[in-house]
């Protein structure tokens, strides 16, 4: 299944990925409305990492044009105390999205956006807290398919029909799960098994040398360097890598040539894809990949 991907990731400015064949927006930066237009009206869940400015400031605009009973569906880190403010600004600014709904979530959740796929948060490290609190988050696309379990393969039709009359049609079937996309949002480099067997991730890479500090000057909150991000791809399974939410510090020119040189530093043959600060991309993964 070919995904179209729009986005746009500039550290500190904006960031957006919206996935048109699920109607999933993942962050929801300033300029999204303008870049997407009647597109937008695809857009039934919205998935924010964090209450940074940089990931949020499209919100209210896309909540207002969209708005309808029952969506868009706004998911946010369940202890980020920012979203239930600006819940209550936009219903009263805006009346009409009264009725769109906005839900706090944590790690372990699995929320269902259609009859076979699932969206799981991951907790990240971005937003230094207590490990009971949960204030950044990643998220995980995951499909879920029934398929025969193994010890019934050999029945026939009619005794297949018989044993679900007798047991059950569930009793009968496995659960199948195939990671298709991941989101890191922004978060220092972690525990890459998280993202094993992945169709496609989307990681965040904000600096280019690892010498560099990977902390939000005002903040504190923490991020990726490049190569952190390759070494950790070289060590697990995906098929392909999008990066993103680089320092607009680098020029496309430097940016480019340090994945390549990462690219070859660590073996990296999987397609991998970039967004260059200040670019909206439009369906991301047609695009040639850099190291192809």
């Amino acid at each position: 299944m070919h995904l179209t991907i729009t986005a746009y990731s500039t550290a500190l400015f904006s960031t957006w990925y919206f996935i048109e064949e699920w109607g999933i927006l993942f962050d929801a930066g300033e300029g999204l409305i303008s870049a997407l237009l009647q597109k937008s009206r695809k857009i039934d869940h919205v998935f924010i990492s964090h209450a940074d400015r940089d990931h949020l400031t499209g919100l209210l605009q896309l909540n207002q044009l969209n708005a309808r009973p029952g969506y868009p569906i706004m998911y946010y880190p369940k202890d980020a105390g920012s979203f239930p403010n600006l819940e209550a600004f936009s219903k009263k600014f805006d009346p009409q999205v009264a009725q769109t709904i906005w839900t706090p979530v944590t790690e372990g959740d699995e929320i269902s956006i259609a009859k076979d796929l699932l969206v799981k948060p991951l907790r990240n490290g971005h937003v230094p807290v207590d490990p009971h609190i949960i204030k950044s988050l990643g998220y995980m696309v995951i499909q879920t398919r029934k398929k025969l379990k193994p010890e019934f393969t050999h029945l026939s039709g009619r005794e297949l029909r018989q044993l679900s009359e007798q047991q059950g049609r569930d009793s009968l079937s496995m659960e199948i799960r195939t990671n298709l996309l991941a989101y890191s949002g922004d978060t220092p480099v972690e525990d890459g098994s998280k993202w094993d067997n992945t169709n496609i991730l989307i990681h965040e890479a904000t600096f280019l040398d690892n010498g560099e500090p990977v902390r939000d000057r005002g903040y504190g909150n923490q991020h990726s360097t490049l190569e952190e991000v390759m070494e950790m791809v070289s060590t697990i399974h995906i098929e392909q890598l999008i990066l993103g939410h680089f320092s607009s510090r680098y020029s496309p020119e430097e940016i480019d040539r340090a994945i390549r040189d990462q690219c070859e530093k660590y073996s990296i043959n999987i397609p991998v894809h970039r967004l260059l600060p200040g670019e909206t991309v439009h369906d991301l993964l047609n695009q040639p990949p850099l190291n192809r």
